[in-house]
């Protein structure tokens, strides 16, 4: 049985998602320095060029390589500029269950962008790759990232509570960890049943974050 996803790309009606560029580089640096970014993501803080070439040029395809799961750069389709990632983690060949994350660049929020890659992945896994299940985890104070997985369909199955560690910006303009509960929801083939197929169009002023890791816990870690 595969046990690796294709190196493919997949195309929506405004976006491609595909394997990082050269290109994609300083966009990669700018939005991962983003205060939302910082927050809700596990990425270093500041991020560097050198991070950006080492995510985008060598942790993010080997998530593909080693079985753990794919990682998409999301751009739009008629100008290639970077609006943000797709992830998907911690991929179960048995079950056919997978982890989605996602971040939107702070330059393309308020377009659908994120609801838009979220459901053409799910189409895909679902459609082509036959997968059974795909997981979403939200931080408790993370509304954005969980408007994101309710549009997409997804059903809430519960809280693990005390489970993420986010950051928060202190007085002095610094950051520190803080604890809070992660909600965790899930996708199925049947709930994609009858397509959302409005949701291109769909306008939100936030773009949320799903939890974004950085991907050398789970290529050097494991």
């Amino acid at each position: 049985m595969t046990s690796t996803f294709p190196d493919i790309s997949i195309s929506t009606e405004r976006l491609v998602l595909r394997p990082f560029e050269e290109a994609d580089l300083p966009a990669l640096t700018d939005m991962m320095n983003d205060e939302l970014v910082i927050t809700w993501s596990r990425a270093p803080y500041p991020y560097t060029p050198r991070d950006a070439r080492d995510q985008a040029m060598r942790l993010a395809p080997a998530e593909r390589t080693t079985g753990r799961g794919i990682v998409f750069a999301v751009a739009e389709f008629l100008t290639q500029r970077l609006v943000g990632i797709v992830h998907l983690r911690n991929t179960d060949w048995k079950v056919l269950g997978t982890e989605i994350s996602y971040i939107t660049a702070p330059w393309a929020r308020g377009e659908g962008y994120a609801v838009e890659s979220v459901l053409a992945v799910a189409r895909w896994l679902f459609q082509d790759q036959k997968f059974e299940r795909m997981e979403l985890r939200t931080a408790a104070g993370n509304t954005a990232g969980q408007q994101v997985a309710q549009k997409v369909g997804c059903i809430s199955e519960g809280v693990l509570r005390n489970a993420c560690i986010a950051r928060t910006q202190m007085e002095d303009g610094g950051w520190t960890d803080l604890r809070t509960d992660l909600i965790v929801w899930s996708l199925l083939p049947e709930d994609l049943e009858g397509d959302l197929e409005g949701a291109p169009e769909q306008r939100d002023e936030t773009e949320g974050f799903g939890i974004f890791p950085t991907y050398s816990e789970y290529i050097d870690g494991r």
